[in-house]
């Protein structure tokens, strides 16, 4: 077989480029719509900054190598098990090197009917990773966001910094509940399938805005 070296060297490449991650949940149409809201932001990304984006990946902490991906969208759902030892290290040292994690418990306007459960699995999940100790998170080196919308607006956005971090005090790990990548979401024909709300386009417009910070905030501090 020929073919070998050309596999070899286009493997080597999609290692090289730059793609966004999302936790894999194992809910097909979870999943499926964190991919979807990935393309729609990369491709977003790509047309309005000098970025290139490849497209996105499912990954498993602790199975799958992180230290190649700026951001991680973790959709929290209410069955999320606390991260094993395996997991919580892999995602420590990702954030020690300056990655980036989103936390979505996609509660946000909706009460718990929407997402029931999230907050005290989020609170299982954080609770392995170093830097977002319960008390860290609500109380100490936090500060509050303006408004970002994803498929839901209001509520707040929490951002938690270590101060003693050396990587340009880039902030490992934003909470919220907005539903970012339903609002970020293309499908095949490039529509949005999610309607946002209550704001519509400009809401739209404002979750895309936020992703692209975020991504160019990834890519650049650290």
């Amino acid at each position: 077989g020929g073919g070998g070296a050309e596999e070899g060297a286009e493997g080597a490449h999609a290692a090289l480029a730059t793609r966004l991650a999302y936790v894999a949940t194992g809910d097909p149409a979870l999943d499926e719509t964190m991919r979807m809201g990935l393309v729609g932001l990369s491709d977003f990304v790509n047309r309005r900054t000098a970025a290139a984006l490849a497209d996105p990946a499912a990954v498993t902490p602790g199975l799958d190598d992180l230290s190649v991906f700026p951001l991680l969208y973790w959709v929290i759902t209410a069955e999320a098990p606390q991260p094993d030892a395996a997991a919580a290290a892999a995602l420590n040292a990702f954030m020690r090197n300056g990655g980036i994690i989103l936390f979505d418990t996609r509660d946000e306007g909706t009460g718990e009917g929407y997402a029931p459960g999230a907050r005290p699995a989020l609170r299982r999940v954080t609770r392995a990773l170093a830097p977002v100790a319960e008390d860290h998170v609500l109380r100490r080196a936090f500060y509050l966001l303006p408004e970002l919308p994803g498929r839901f607006s209001g509520g707040q956005v929490w951002v938690a910094r270590d101060q003693d971090r050396a990587n340009d005090s880039v902030s490992p790990v934003i909470i919220g509940g907005h539903d970012w990548g339903a609002a970020w979401a293309v499908d095949a024909r490039g529509n949005n399938p999610y309607a946002t709300i209550p704001g519509g386009a400009r809401q739209r417009m404002l979750a895309y805005r936020f992703g692209v910070n975020l991504v160019m905030y990834a890519l650049t501090g650290n």
